[in-house]
């Protein structure tokens, strides 16, 4: 009788830590994350988060994606969304969380964890993973400091609400900075959406004015891509072009040997699955050991 009821209570706990295993994996694959972007009309950013979607969704998880065409405004509110229904974990996709603090305090009061995709850091904020920002400024104001002989004037195209360009462009500007015969004439911001439009725009107006100019620095491909077709539809030989990402667009431009010299390949594909990897390892249990994850670029000239 007693190995009877032994064997019961052994068969009973063996089904008990199968089904709460069972539970638990269930409860892992479940997983709800809701990713929010000003910047979803950019193609990196776009790619990233993508990337990022489907790396997630491999794990079980159901992942939305939440995009306020440049509204900065509007980030708060979809944070707060995200926290009314309940989401296991969020994610910045290049938005700068200063812009957020109301909606991060309500996530934090939710116990809600936050994370960035090349974002920024701020209470609030577990970890942002990213390029080395300063360093991809500073390799590319290089390339086109030297192309330009160390000498001549520069305008610099930035956007200051992305916390990574403003990072490159501060890397750049200490570049240039150390060169005596190069000057930055002119910063100037780039809108988004629409940087193409909107730095083909300027630069045609540069060129109108005959503002004396030997090279242009891009925060990002795009102002650079749209700084070179006005280049080349005005026929000026004499301009140098860099930008930062990789993307498809530039390597094209750089190929032709025209006026874009260089671009940095971002390894989005690694930041994406390190993401999920760091946020599934949060869920088990494990916080990340910094908040601060870097990963190197590939310089393309």
């Amino acid at each position: 009788m007693k190995r009877t009821l032994v064997l019961v209570l052994v068969v009973l706990i063996s089904s008990i830590s199968l089904l709460m295993a069972a539970g638990t994996r269930e409860a892992s694959s479940s997983r709800r994350v809701a990713v929010v972007t000003p910047y979803m009309a950019n193609a990196t950013t776009a790619y990233a988060i993508e990337q990022f979607k489907a790396d997630a969704e491999q794990k079980g998880w159901k992942v939305s994606v939440s995009d306020t065409a440049g509204d900065f405004g509007l980030l708060v509110s979809r944070i707060e969304d995200a926290v009314a229904q309940g989401v296991d974990a969020i994610v910045l996709g290049m938005g700068d969380p200063v812009q957020m603090t109301k909606g991060l305090d309500d996530a934090k009061q939710a116990n809600i964890p936050v994370f960035g995709l090349d974002a920024g850091l701020v209470d609030g904020v577990v970890l942002n993973i990213t390029s080395d920002n300063a360093d991809l400024g500073r390799q590319t104001a290089k390339v086109l400091a030297e192309a330009m002989g160390g000498k001549g004037n520069v305008v610099m195209y930035t956007h200051d609400p992305h916390p990574g360009v403003r990072a490159r462009a501060v890397g750049a500007a200490e570049v240039f900075a150390s060169y005596p015969g190069i000057k930055v004439i002119q910063k100037v911001h780039i809108e988004v959406p629409g940087p193409v439009d909107n730095a083909r725009k300027i630069t045609e107006d540069l060129i109108t004015a005959k503002i004396s100019m030997q090279g242009i620095w891009a925060g990002w491909d795009e102002p650079a891509y749209g700084t070179t077709q006005a280049l080349d539809a005005s026929g000026v030989k004499t301009v140098k072009v860099v930008g930062i990402d990789g993307t498809d667009f530039a390597k094209g431009e750089i190929a032709k040997k025209g006026p874009f010299l260089a671009t940095i390949e971002q390894n989005f594909d690694t930041m994406a699955a390190t993401l999920v990897e760091v946020i599934a390892d949060y869920f088990a249990g494990t916080k990340p050991s910094s908040n601060l994850i870097q990963i190197p670029g590939k310089l393309i000239q």
